[in-house]
């Protein structure tokens, strides 16, 4: 199936304003739609277009890059070989998977420079030391991060195209309603599912959740794969399987000896970065003064991490119990209330989604040995927006509340993300979770 994708625009604007001085790079995981994005779009933008898998190329392809100083052989051969012809100015040659060829990458540079065609690259674990190591990285070079489905369009995949209009009742800051209730529901949906084009596509041609789950079982296979490839120890792998459980036990950060069980070792935090660098994960730092610059104010060693795809995250924190169980719990709300950790997985991915990165802040209760903690800092224009995120009741507060006391004076307002209708009390907004993205919208 072919889905409506953000990235397509993105890319429209990069040929419209940028393809005479820069090759695009789509990066992102496996499985998120990549190849397909950029196969529609080379298909309906331009007049011909060659496209080569390095995933599963001929020998004949690859020799075309043995000597690129004389770029008319180079072409000519490269359409002797594919049987298909470019025309200037109106023609694109992809580069699939281009990382398994660090070659290719490097030539983008001469490439782009000679002006005749315009190119597109798409990598996954792109930035891997072992991949890059030996070549020069161009610096005419696009990045357009691609994400899992956004929430927005699994909507559309399904044939519903009414998520826009929600927004009017963020303009108006007026409660949903009774429709809050389905439209939870719907978002509780998504969040099963998930935003893997695969497992939507299952969904849509009316697989049971059983067949859902098992399709998100197989990337998951597909990720340890390539975490086997570049780390034989298994800590990488142990690390990504870790991450549910962490984030139950509702600690300050991650830590890599309760993934591995063993003591950390100073190579690990190399092996955390490549796990970072592959998108299947996000990473959230604690801030340690919300008063200025979240960047400037990072704690490097105290972080969270998440899964990209909430989805993959609920197959992962059932992956050795009984499916349907866990879905039907699920889709009508009868999990467990100390689930909040699986919605908070929901909103990092919504705001990674935005193009923001992921913060958070913790503080000592006073007279306590126990913490205060916002789920999520944002930052707008110099004042700060607070995020407390709630599986299930809004009453309790505490840690917003004690971040309004202490920090006011730098808070925009403070949002509580939850299943609950839309309301605005005391500069605090109760935001049910699907309105998030019309919300992250509306800063820029």
């Amino acid at each position: 199936m072919i889905f409506k994708r953000k990235a397509y625009a993105q890319l429209k604007e990069w040929k419209e304003r940028y393809a005479g001085k820069y090759a695009v790079l789509l990066e992102g995981a496996r499985r998120v739609g990549k190849t397909t994005i950029v196969r529609e779009f080379a298909e309906n933008e331009y007049e011909s277009f060659i496209f080569i898998d390095f995933s599963n190329v001929s020998q004949n392809v690859l020799e075309c890059f043995e000597d690129i100083w004389n770029l008319n052989i180079f072409f000519l051969r490269l359409q002797t070989v594919t049987g298909i012809q470019l025309i200037k100015g109106k023609s694109v040659i992809v580069f699939d998977e281009v990382q398994l060829f660090p070659r290719a990458r490097q030539a983008i540079k001469h490439l782009v420079a000679d002006g005749r065609y315009h190119y597109i690259e798409t990598g996954s674990l792109i930035s891997i030391h072992k991949n890059v190591k030996d070549i020069l990285i161009p610096s005419e070079e696009m990045k357009i991060p691609v994400y899992p489905m956004d929430y927005e369009e699994f909507m559309l995949a399904c044939g519903n195209n009414t998520y826009h209009v929600l927004e009017e009742f963020l303009n108006r800051k007026e409660p949903i309603g009774q429709t809050n209730q389905k439209l939870m529901r719907d978002f509780r949906l998504y969040m099963a599912v998930g935003g893997m084009p695969q497992a939507v596509e299952a969904y849509i041609e009316g697989k049971n959740i059983v067949q859902i789950d098992a399709v998100k079982r197989e990337i998951i296979c597909l990720y340890e794969d390539d975490f086997r490839k570049i780390d034989r120890s298994g800590k990488i792998s142990q690390m990504y399987h870790s991450i549910p459980a962490q984030l139950s036990k509702n600690k300050k950060r991650f830590v890599i000896s309760s993934a591995t069980g063993k003591k950390k070792l100073s190579s690990d935090d190399k092996l955390l970065y490549e796990l970072v660098d592959s998108k299947t994960v996000l990473i959230s730092y604690n801030s340690n003064n919300p008063t200025t610059s979240l960047a400037a104010s990072k704690d490097i060693d105290s972080y969270k991490l998440y899964v990209a795809d909430t989805g993959l995250f609920i197959t992962l924190m059932y992956i050795d119990q009984p499916v349907n169980l866990i879905y039907e719990k699920m889709l009508s709300d009868k999990l467990p209330a100390n689930l909040g950790y699986l919605y908070e997985n929901a909103v990092a991915q919504m705001i990674v989604s935005h193009k923001r990165e992921l913060f958070y802040h913790t503080w000592k209760k006073p007279d306590s040995s126990h913490y205060f903690e916002i789920d999520f800092l944002m930052s707008y224009g110099e004042k700060m927006i607070p995020i407390e995120v709630k599986s299930s009741s809004i009453k309790s507060h505490a840690s917003l509340s004690d971040y309004k006391r202490k920090y006011g004076k730098f808070m925009k307002e403070g949002l509580i993300v939850s299943q609950k209708d839309l309301q605005y009390v005391d500069n605090f907004v109760n935001l049910p979770m699907y309105l998030l993205p019309h919300y992250l919208d509306k800063l820029y």
